[in-house]
């Protein structure tokens, strides 16, 4: 799907300049330029997309959806929810993970389909040891996980974890092997203060600074007034954050890290607004919170993929 810059850009100087405040790279008068940049430096020709399964993502890798369960369910609950799982119709070329309490990890992992990866909510910064109450990389590999989510607004704002110890983290998991789910978002008064950018771009920075490489990440753009809030960034609103993501990349890391990470979008997405998100060209899937908890409801969220085909 070939994304007209033109029409974007005025769409998104009309409803949200005031992204671009404090950012003078990004301001009013620059946002055709980005646009003509980002298409012209990081757009897979038509061939290319062809020869991929999912052809409207300006990402090169598959679909990807993860269910965040946070602190949530009991094993009655998360019984009912596997089982839901395990008899969902799930589209063949999308990524599929879940990341249940810990407690719940082996449960999970012993009863789900394989067809599904298990991811960590959280893991140390190193090595463990005495450490209470934390959970070591290691012990996620022993016990089968293949991810974990690291830098979540829940983490950073409640439990006061800064952007440097989260880089720290992900660094030390990607050298043990797990994939980083790795979460940005602003708060809502950056973005009414126009710092949507500048604070994206810090968090971002703070991972490029630490990891050994990207081959294993999954960016997830979580505004942090979105999540469990009801209130949900539109589509246009995404992919403005989704592009200005990739083109840093582009700048800062390399063209070949910008095309191939995949960076998908968090905040109160379920079954009924997942379609239209998915439409557009740098949404390549989804990190879900309270909808995961819902095995219909997130199979429908990981069978939007569907939309994404139909766009391009």
């Amino acid at each position: 799907m070939a994304v007209a810059s033109t029409s974007l850009a005025s769409q998104l100087s009309a409803q949200f300049s005031g992204l671009r405040r404090s950012c003078p790279k990004l301001d009013h008068s620059h946002s055709h330029s980005l646009f003509q940049q980002v298409h012209s430096h990081i757009r897979l020709s038509s061939s290319r997309k062809g020869s991929r399964g999912v052809v409207s993502m300006a990402g090169t890798g598959k679909f990807f959806v993860g269910g965040n369960w946070k602190c949530n369910g009991t094993k009655e609950s998360i019984t009912k929810l596997v089982s839901d799982l395990n008899s969902a119709k799930l589209e063949a070329d999308v990524d599929v993970v879940v990341a249940p309490p810990f407690i719940y990890i082996d449960q999970v992992k012993n009863t789900l389909n394989a067809r599904i990866e298990i991811s960590g909510q959280n893991s140390w910064v190193g090595k463990g040891g005495a450490f209470t109450g934390e959970i070591s990389v290691e012990q996620l590999n022993d016990i089968g996980c293949k991810w974990v989510i690291l830098g979540h607004s829940e983490r950073r704002h409640i439990i006061g974890e800064d952007d440097q110890f989260i880089g720290k983290k992900a660094a030390y998991a990607l050298s043990q092997g797990l994939g980083v789910i790795a979460c940005v978002g602003e708060k809502l008064e950056e973005r009414e203060s126009g710092k949507t950018f500048d604070v994206c771009f810090q968090q971002l920075k703070a991972f490029a600074d630490a990891v050994p490489s990207w081959e294993n990440v999954v960016i997830a753009y979580e505004p942090v007034w979105a999540i469990g809030t009801g209130k949900v960034a539109t589509p246009i609103q995404a992919q403005e954050v989704h592009v200005a993501l990739r083109d840093w990349l582009r700048k800062n890391v390399s063209a070949e890290v910008a095309s191939k990470t995949r960076i998908i979008y968090g905040g109160s997405v379920n079954g009924g607004n997942s379609a239209e998100l998915s439409k557009q060209e740098d949404i390549d899937g989804f990190l879900v919170g309270g909808a995961s908890l819902k095995g219909p409801e997130f199979a429908t969220i990981v069978n939007s993929v569907t939309s994404k085909k139909v766009a391009a």
